[in-house]
């Protein structure tokens, strides 16, 4: 197949593969996904509301320190 080459042993075993990034790179980035995705497959999960709670905290302690580090004036323009 053009722009895919095997690499093989020494008893001629195929034992990896190099792939054309080229002319086949989207094909890859949908096979390295794949591969995340089964990787992660154990991974505990977290509920949705979980997880928007813990990132709205985040978020606000984030505005906090801007909030402390600018003068915001009533035209809504910031200073330092």
């Amino acid at each position: 197949m053009n722009g895919i080459q095997y690499v093989v042993d020494e008893k001629g075993r195929k034992v990896a593969v190099q792939i054309d990034l080229k002319k086949y790179g989207s094909l890859w980035e949908d096979f390295w996904d794949g591969l995340i995705s089964e990787s992660r497959h154990k991974e505990k999960t977290v509920p949705y509301e979980e997880y928007r709670a813990s990132r709205l905290k985040r978020t606000s302690k984030r505005g906090e320190l801007l909030a402390r580090n600018h003068v915001v004036s009533p035209e809504g323009t910031r200073s330092s």
